[in-house]
Parts: C-alpha cells; sequence; structure tokens
C-alpha cells in the first residue's frame, strides 16, 4: 500500500496547509512565497508521524506475516505480543514513534540526549513511553538505542538514520515522508501552480530531505531548485559536500534541537549528493527572527521549519546567488515547515 493510501487510513488524515504568504513574496522579490505548514499533522505538531506511523506499520505488517498494513491490522496482531518500539530522537521523531505504539497497544522506549527542551521532554512522557535521558550527542543516543533493541527480543526498532545492515526501516520512513511532498503537489496545482521554482527543505540527519529529493527528482519530475539547510553549529550534511564523502561534525548547542544531527544518513547521503543544487547553515538568531516574523504572517512554524525561511533569506538576499540559481522575478517558492511551535518552544531570551 502506498504511503500516502495508508496515511488516509487513519483517524483524524487531513493534508496539512499550505499558506500562501503574499508578504513574504514581497520581501524577497519573487512571485509567490508557499508554506508547507506542519503544526498540526494527525494528532501532533510535527511531520514526523508520517513516517513513523507508515514504518511502523510495514515492519510489524511483515514481523506478524500480516496481508494489510492497515493500523487495524497491526493492533490486533500486536495485542498480547508485548512487542517495544525504540527509538532515538532530537524530540518529534521519538514523540511520533511514542505516539503510534499508544494507538496500536505496544510499549515504546524512546532516548534522547540531555539538549532537547523541557517541552518535548514532557511531550514523549506523555504519550505513555519509557523515556530514557543519555548522554552524547544524537549519535550516541542513536547507538544505545540500538544496542538496547539488539539485547531485546520483543524490540523493534525504528529509526530515522540508516547504517549498513539497517535500511529497511529508514526506507519505509523516508517513503512515509513522501506523503506531504504529495500533497504539496496537489495544493499548488489547485493554485493553478505546475510546479515549485526553489523548495528549501531542513536537514538533521536527512531522511525527510531524501523524500523531497526524491520526490522532485524522480523520472520525469522537473522539481526546480532544491536548497537544503542545517543549523551553523550542526552542519554535517554541508561538511559532508564540502569533502565529497560523508563525514561527521562536532555539534552545539541550538535551538533548532530537531536537526542536531552529526552524521548524514547513509541511504540519504548519495540521493542529496546527487539530487542538492546547494546547501546552507543559519545561526539561531536567524531561525529565531523566522518563527517570529511567519507568526505575524499567520504561519505556525517552530524553528526547524522556519529554518526554511532563514536559508530563503539568505540565499536570496546574497548579490549573485539568485542569479545563479536561474531564479525568476515570478518565481514560485515552497519552505517545508516541519514543526509548529508547540513541538519546540522558542527560548525565552530568544523571544
Amino acid at each position: 500500500m502506498p504511503a500516502i493510501d495508508f496515511h488516509r487510513t487513519l483517524p483524524g488524515y487531513a493534508p496539512t496547509p499550505l499558506r500562501d504568504v503574499p508578504r513574504l513574496a514581497a520581501e524577497l522579490g519573487v512571485g509567490r512565497v508557499v508554506v508547507k505548514e506542519e503544526s498540526s499533522r494527525l494528532g501532533l505538531p510535527a511531520f514526523k508521524v508520517l513516517g513513523a506511523s507508515y514504518a511502523i506499520a510495514r515492519a510489524l505488517g511483515e514481523r506478524f506475516g500480516l496481508a494489510t498494513t492497515s493500523l487495524d491490522a497491526v493492533r490486533d496482531a500486536v495485542r498480547g505480543t508485548g512487542v517495544r518500539l525504540y527509538a532515538a530522537t532530537d524530540g518529534n521523531h521519538g514523540r511520533a514513534v511514542a505516539h503510534v505504539a499508544a494507538l496500536i497497544g505496544a510499549a515504546a522506549t524512546i532516548y534522547y540526549p540531555p539538549g532537547i527542551t523541557r517541552a518535548a521532554k514532557k511531550a514523549i512522557a506523555a504519550e505513555g513511553a519509557r523515556t530514557v535521558e543519555s548522554e552524547g550527542d544524537y549519535d550516541d543516543v542513536v547507538a544505545r538505542a540500538a544496542a538496547d533493541a539488539a539485547a531485546d527480543p520483543t524490540a523493534v526498532l525504528v529509526q530515522d538514520t540508516s547504517w549498513p545492515g539497517y535500511t529497511d526501516i529508514p526506507q519505509w520512513i523516508v517513503d512515509g515522508y513522501a506523503t506531504l511532498c504529495l500533497e504539496a503537489d496537489e495544493q499548488l496545482a489547485a493554485l493553478g501552480v505546475a510546479r515549485p521554482d526553489l523548495v528549501v527543505v531542513p536537514v538533521g540527519v536527512g531522511s525527510f530531505a531524501q523524500a523531497v529529493v526524491s520526490h522532485y527528482r524522480a523520472p520525469g519530475a522537473d522539481g526546480g531548485t532544491l536548497l537544503a539547510v542545517e543549523p551553523d553549529r550542526a552542519a554535517g550534511l554541508v561538511a559532508s559536500l564540502r569533502a565529497g564523502r560523508p563525514v561527521t561534525v562536532p555539534v552545539g548547542d541550538t535551538i533548532m534541537t530537531g536537526l542536531c544531527c552529526p552524521t548524514v544518513s547513509a541511504l540519504a547521503w548519495p540521493v542529496l549528493r546527487d539530487g542538492l543544487d546547494g546547501a546552507v547553515t543559519v545561526s539561531d538568531d536567524q531561525a529565531a527572527a523566522a518563527v517570529d516574523d511567519l507568526a505575524r504572517f499567520g504561519v505556525d512554524a517552530g524553528p526547524c521549519g522556519a529554518a526554511t525561511l532563514a536559508a530563503a533569506r539568505l540565499v536570496l538576499g546574497q548579490p549573485g546567488w539568485r542569479e545563479a540559481i536561474g531564479l525568476r522575478p515570478d518565481a514560485v517558492v515552497l519552505l517545508l515547515s516541519t514543526e509548529g511551535r508547540a513541538a519546540n518552544p522558542v527560548p525565552e531570551d530568544r523571544v
């Protein structure tokens, strides 16, 4: 079952809004700026549940030999088995895994680094998950979750990054994210737009960006210019592109906690290397300003989602960059905002 067909069977499914923001179009000197707003997705304030729900259904469907991966079928199969879902997170992915676990009657153990927000920690626990705060950066926490899952015969590791020998579930997560792109296509078509001229996507481990690049670079597709954005304190993709190979970078504290990842997913790397037109970094101050500005324009975005506006401002505001990417004055810019403010509140000293 294609991911979007699966998602349409879930209680409360509806496409998230595509916000047309004329004031941003005027500011950036383009024909149109639209923002895909993921502040309310299947009961959660971020897009991550798209990947988590589809991957969990696929993984448990295979484990129990199900003919269908509907949520009801998975729930019936899981009942009484003691299945436990494991995941590491910077916030939104872990909450999504815990949320789906509760929907199907499975247990969940979610690992996170100390640096995620207090609100994110509380939200994960409120979904009924067992939570484990683990020292180190995101890569360290992923390693801890994977090791503990390997020692538990009831475990299913639901991780949104990949490494040699662990690729099926990360790919299903990427497949789940494709629903967002298909929705945006339909919404743009309703506005009379055949395709966006510039798409800006945030990058953590790169799985969401992998879905976006795969969608717009599919055979026969003409997706325009694709630009990735990372925090300047966690720029693993930019470092890898410069090196021409995957590299791991040290990370610092950032309000873009969901993007604070040292290493690009092994599955995502070749897709991003070959399919992106560019990648930039933005600062916490730039992301915080974008959060506030989007709110004034009626768009609910947290720092990770608002980073796309910060990146568009950076690129379109630099002499020569607009010409370098061939952006016309009537261009349509699509900003992918992956979370609402409730998912990742901006610290008081940034407001």
